[in-house]
């Protein structure tokens, strides 16, 4: 039995504004003009170039653009033509002046390891039906590397997703050959035959040292993750140590995620461009923020001038009614796109503005340890914002300073008590942590445990779990596999 309700209820609907603004804020400024090209080109209302000086009009002429009240249909020109408002939407820095110089700092970043081993796939001259499993391989490959989907899966799903009919043997086989890209050890399916093809890479068939290695990692693996050197000599029926020792040195020197440390001769270089430029001036702190590749935009005369047609001709025509209907949609979104790019640059700068304030200490040396415990929250409070719209500016961006390019992510760190009661930021306990490692006897490394104690000692609370949790941050091994001979 079907029943007729009614229900009250509250909803909150985003306006056009404001979803381009939440998708402009996330925007990167390496990226953001790209984003305005893709907007120039849809939108024809809108142009790239300083807006001009409106023409000075009569009071006759002026009345001619006026709205008559009551008509819904009709437009008042003035919205898309006021010179404050849309004659140069980029926001000033708190230092003035006019060099842009040094606006654009580009630091090399690598390119995506899918992106080097999609190139290299390219020169293999493979067919089409291996072109596609070779791309379904390369698709398995993690971040770190390894291929840990098993090979069988694999083949299955060529199968069900691709239609493509194939053998484990055949998917083997291509493996292998991507095995051979660089950087050296991709591909691997475990950390034993990573090191192994990186081994290789370097076998010449003299070199005693690789072959010795080798040796290990084939016979002796479990050994040598858990560092029984004498089982590791026992094994190899040897008695020199210094035998072992070259070997387990090189195996070591080895790159145990080839994903995350692709070397030097595969990075391409990418320009990143830092969204704010921080100086210190003589103590004083100018933030700037960087607009280079931000065009000036401004409405289309042409479509305004269309109004005046419209105007001046009848109101009751349908198709013209239906034309100036289509320009005032366009002309619509032009001005709200200018409006969110001038807010995103507000709402960026207020920000940063706002993080400056709270890490002065910091933002004055760029000493590490002086950067304070702060969260999403702690900004979102100071600026009267929500904690996503901070969480947007920080995502991405990035910040120059006089010590180096840092992105917005570095400076948010959650804090810790200290016995005096100050809070410190989890930052400067890792730095200490790095600092107490780094000092060790490696012949006795420091336990979690003493490392717990230490830094009870310097008057650090925190538990064992938490410096277990922070050494793995920092990629630090457990102190078994720290142990040198």
């Amino acid at each position: 039995m079907q029943k007729l309700g009614l229900n009250q209820s509250l909803q909150q609907k985003l306006s056009p504004q404001q979803i381009q603004f939440i998708k402009l804020l996330q925007v990167p400024t390496a990226e953001l003009e790209s984003r305005i090209e893709e907007e120039l080109e849809v939108n024809p209302a809108l142009e790239e170039g300083e807006d001009e000086q409106p023409e000075d009009r009569s009071e006759n002429n002026e009345e001619e653009y006026q709205e008559t009240s009551g008509s819904e249909d009709e437009v008042d020109i003035a919205d898309y033509l006021r010179d404050d408002d849309y004659n140069s939407y980029k926001t000033q820095s708190d230092g003035g002046g006019d060099d842009d110089d040094d606006r654009e700092m580009p630091i090399p970043m690598g390119t995506s390891l899918h992106e080097q081993l999609t190139t290299q796939l390219g020169y293999l001259g493979l067919n089409e039906h291996e072109e596609a499993i070779g791309k379904q391989l390369v698709g398995s490959i993690e971040a770190d590397g390894y291929i840990r989907r098993e090979l069988e899966a694999i083949v299955n799903d060529l199968a069900f997703s691709q239609g493509i009919e194939t053998t484990l043997e055949e998917v083997e086989r291509i493996l292998k050959k991507i095995q051979s890209f660089d950087p050296p050890g991709i591909a691997a399916r475990n950390l034993q035959e990573c090191l192994l093809l990186q081994l290789e890479r370097m076998d010449n068939g003299h070199d005693i040292d690789v072959a010795v290695a080798k040796q290990i990692l084939t016979e002796c693996f479990d050994e040598f993750t858990k560092k029984h050197y004498q089982k590791i000599q026992k094994k190899l029926g040897t008695e020199d140590e210094e035998f072992v020792r070259d070997a387990v040195e090189l195996i070591v020197r080895l790159n145990p995620k080839p994903g995350s440390g692709s070397s030097a001769g595969m990075i391409k270089n990418q320009v990143v461009i830092p969204d704010y430029i921080l100086t210190n001036n003589n103590g004083k702190l100018e933030l700037a923020l960087n607009s280079r590749n931000a065009p000036e935009l401004r409405i289309s005369r042409s479509y305004t001038e269309m109004f005046k047609a419209y105007d001046k001709g009848d109101k009751k025509d349908k198709k013209l009614k239906e034309a100036v209907t289509f320009v005032k949609q366009k002309l619509d979104a032009a001005k709200w796109f200018i409006d969110a790019i001038k807010q995103r640059q507000q709402t960026l700068l207020k920000t940063m503005k706002a993080i400056v304030d709270f890490q002065y200490d910091f933002f004055q040396e760029g000493d590490e340890t002086k950067l304070k415990p702060m969260i999403l929250k702690d900004i979102a409070q100071m600026i009267g914002m929500d904690i996503s719209t901070v969480s947007r500016v920080a995502s991405s961006k990035y910040v120059q300073t006089d010590f180096g390019i840092y992105p917005l992510k570095y400076f948010f760190s959650e804090g810790i008590t200290t016995d005096s009661g100050e809070e410190v930021s989890s930052r400067e306990v890792k730095k200490i942590i790095q600092d107490i490692i780094d000092g060790e006897d490696k012949n006795k490394p420091f336990s979690d445990d003493k490392l717990e104690k230490i830094l009870n000692e310097k008057g650090y609370n925190i538990a064992r779990r938490t410096v277990a949790k922070y050494r793995e941050q920092l990629n630090i091994p457990v102190a078994r596999l720290r142990k040198e001979l």
